[in-house]
């Protein structure tokens, strides 16, 4: 009886349809994980600079990251034709060197620029961007990609 039991199951769990890709929800997830984990991890270990990094630099760069490569990936409501047939590791890959490469450029730019040209000060913080955006946004790239792929069918070759 319970082999009946579990292949039915099983059968159910195939068949369900996922949840649709919506973009707010995976922007909320994108803001919401790293600042929780990340906030976590800095109140645990004594890092307050960590802590509000946290919600700050690497849950927003996640979250306008995801919004931004979400907006890119619907496309309007139809994906483009390579998105839907490239294979997901490699349109992955390829979104997430964009994506961390941009990201990486803007936060050393913006470490070596507010400093040699406003009154804002060299800190710390503004060292945490050239780490916290490329990995935001690479994490945010990676699973808003993987997660519309997943909600997408496959277009024929």
């Amino acid at each position: 009886m319970s082999a009946t039991k579990d292949r039915t199951s099983r059968n159910r769990t195939a068949s369900r349809p996922c949840r649709p890709f919506t973009l707010w929800r995976e922007v909320l997830t994108a803001y919401a994980a790293p600042a929780l984990t990340a906030g976590t991890a800095g109140v645990v270990t004594g890092q307050q600079d960590l802590a509000v990094a946290a919600c700050t630099s690497i849950a927003g760069t996640s979250a306008v990251v995801a919004f931004l490569v979400g907006i890119w990936l619907r496309h309007g409501g139809r994906p483009r034709r390579w998105t839907t047939t490239t294979p997901r590791a490699a349109l992955t890959a390829v979104l997430v060197i964009t994506a961390a490469g941009t990201a990486a450029v803007l936060g050393w730019s913006t470490a070596q620029w507010l400093p040699a040209h406003t009154a804002v000060p060299a800190t710390p913080w503004l060292e945490r961007l050239r780490i916290d955006l490329p990995v935001s946004a690479a994490l945010a790239t990676t699973i808003v990609t993987l997660r519309w792929r997943s909600t997408t069918p496959a277009s024929p070759r």
